[in-house]
């Protein structure tokens, strides 16, 4: 029942008028407006049980002088009507049912602040201190007093579905983004979003809203597990981030909007200790993408994006909040964990680059230029990148004359499957320096080469030796006869050095052995490398020094 159209208002009568004056009202009120209704009002205000609806519903505590103004205020300009004090609650609420359904031009903040004032004074109204009320106005106009509190009751529980019924009328006239944003306004605001217990009416619109937003949720829901499933088969595929990113954006824009229409709802069910499942089974889909992209595929930033949105999304829904806050620390602490071996490969990149270059004038009259970098060797005009080398070799000559040393001539040897490039120098500084960097810019490389090459059970020659992973084949001569090729496992084996070659042979068989000359056969030093590491790390295949 409106404010304008309760009985009281219809005869202009008071609460305190008795049973004669209100017959009298109504006859005069008879020759202006609809004798039916008139008589109905009276019939309505005359009995003690029908009189009881039109009491709730009108301003009870108020003065007829006061009232009368209210009315006029509430005809003429009802969006004053918030301004108005020092009224019962239950008058209060009345008054601003009356005029929120009166309101004109107003907006979604305006719908969400009277609902707010509405719930508020709904909330505080108290069926001892109404039937109090009531009674002494009855005392007045010599009507029976109320008893039955339970009557009283029920005719609050009137007043709270109609209640809804003006309210669910005034968001109706709003646009859909429009209601959407009082619900969540009135509903932040009435239960501290989510940390407070709110208003009975907050709660009723909350369900309410919860009907009517049903089918969208129901149906965006649908269209994000698609997207979840399209997006694990695209990762799932390869394909390049610049497929994915667009589907990433798209599936967090459909969360958003789900979100955006849920929030009030999760608000609510926060409020009161319950929980949302359909924002626990949205929440789950997207993280679940999340780790799955992140444990099967590595991508970071992708899975940090969704855990990011999940935590502004979901905020309201505890137990979705507290998860994703956990995987979203471990994913900035794995995140920062990626930064610094990013910069540590950085900064050893650079002090890789620093190492290996080096550069010298060589020659005594007619000097060319030596150098190595990372970009490559340079030697007597050609340049040689380091990539493509694939075999090296380095060593010293000393001469004498008369058994009296002359000097030592130093020679290193480097080029591909087709070409190479000797020096020949004089200086041992200058042979020391370059030899270290090639060593470090292309002998690692080439010893990580024969080891992986060895793991996957390749073979490599060495003059007349074979080699293998388990061990090497070695040729043993006779004088007569053709030569003996026996295979003996690293176990089986000792190495040594002689005058500029490198030996390897079997335990105590000294015809069974291979000696390699570091200046004419290639890659000796490199597999001398290997050989001696693993002699001193141990087992039973070279490939363990890849550590795998």
């Amino acid at each position: 029942m409106d404010l304008l159209q309760n009985p009281f208002q219809l005869l202009t009568a008071s609460p305190r008028d008795n049973r004669r004056r209100i017959m009298e009202l109504a006859d005069e009120r008879s020759l202006l407006l609809d004798s039916s209704e008139c008589m109905q009002a009276r019939s309505d205000l005359t009995n003690p049980r029908k009189r009881l609806c039109a009491e709730v519903a009108w301003l009870p505590g108020i003065g007829p002088k006061r009232a009368g103004e209210m009315l006029s205020l509430l005809e003429s300009s009802p969006s004053d009507l918030l301004g108005i004090d020092k009224l019962t609650s239950i008058a209060r609420a009345n008054l601003l049912a009356a005029g929120l359904s009166r309101l004109s031009n107003y907006t979604s903040d305006d719908v969400a602040e009277w609902i707010i004032e509405i719930a508020w004074a709904f909330e505080d109204i108290e069926p001892e201190e109404l039937s109090g009320i009531i009674n002494e106005e009855r005392i007045v106009s010599g009507f029976p007093e109320v008893t039955d509190l339970s009557a009283v009751e029920t005719e609050i529980q009137e007043r709270r579905r109609h209640y809804r019924q003006v309210i669910k009328f005034a968001l109706d006239n709003l646009s859909a983004k429009e209601l959407v944003e009082a619900v969540t306004v009135a509903v932040e605001s009435a239960t501290d979003d989510g940390e407070e217990h709110g208003p009975i009416l907050i709660a009723d619109l909350v369900d309410s809203y919860e009907v009517e937003a049903q089918g969208f949720l129901e149906k965006e829901e649908g269209n994000i597990r698609a997207l979840v499933e399209k997006l694990r088969a695209a990762v799932d595929a390869e394909r390049p981030d610049s497929t994915l990113a667009p589907m990433m954006n798209q599936l967090i824009q459909v969360v958003r909007n789900w979100d955006t229409v849920a929030q009030p709802i999760q608000v609510s069910t926060k409020s009161r200790g319950l929980d949302h499942d359909a924002s626990h089974r949205v929440a789950g889909l997207v993280r679940g993408l999340a780790i799955h992209m992140f444990n099967e595929h590595g991508k970071l930033d992708f899975s940090q994006q969704l855990t990011n949105m999940l935590q502004e999304v979901f905020a309201e829904v505890g137990e979705v909040a507290e998860r994703t806050a956990e995987d979203a620390d471990a994913l900035g602490e794995i995140a920062e964990q990626r930064v610094r071996l990013i910069e540590d490969a950085k900064n050893k990149a650079e002090e890789w680059q620093r190492e290996i270059t080096y550069e010298a004038d060589v020659g005594a009259i007619f000097k060319d230029k030596l150098r190595i970098s990372p970009e490559g060797i340079e030697w007597k005009g050609r340049h040689w990148d380091l990539d493509s080398i694939s075999r090296v070799r380095w060593g010293g000559t000393r001469h004498s004359v008369n058994g009296i040393p002359t000097g030592t001539t130093y020679s290193i040897i480097f080029g591909n499957g087709s070409n190479y490039a000797s020096i020949e120098l004089k200086k041992e500084a200058i042979y020391s320096n370059f030899i270290d960097r090639l060593w470090r810019a292309v002998g690692v490389r080439l010893l990580t080469e024969y080891l992986e090459g060895l793991r996957d059970g390749k073979k490599y020659r060495f003059g007349s030796a074979v080699m293998s992973d388990h061990g090497m084949e070695l040729e043993r001569k006779k004088l007569f006869g053709s030569n003996e090729r026996v295979f003996c496992r690293w176990g089986e084996l000792v190495i040594w050095d002689g005058a500029g070659v490198f030996c390897i042979g079997k335990k105590e068989d000294k015809k069974l052995a291979a000696a390699f000359s570091y200046q004419e056969e290639d890659n000796i030093h490199v597999l001398e490398a290997a050989i001696r590491m693993f002699w001193k790390r141990g087992g039973d295949r070279l490939s363990c020094l890849l550590g795998e």
